[in-house]
């Protein structure tokens, strides 16, 4: 099972599909996921912000 928690600069969509086997189970051999399609054709929609940081 993947963590439920978005690392910071990543999208959460792709985070989940590349961590989670059973959203891509369902589908059928050489069959394409429409929302991993999407992504690569138009991009990420969103991404989690990545927290200020201050070095001193």
């Amino acid at each position: 099972m993947a963590s439920t928690h978005t690392p910071a600069g990543q999208c959460p969509q792709c985070w989940q599909h590349a961590h989670d086997r059973s959203i891509h189970r369902r589908l059928k051999p050489r069959e394409d996921c429409q929302p991993c399609v999407d992504h690569m054709n138009n991009g990420c929609p969103y991404l989690v912000p990545k927290t200020k940081s201050s070095w001193w």
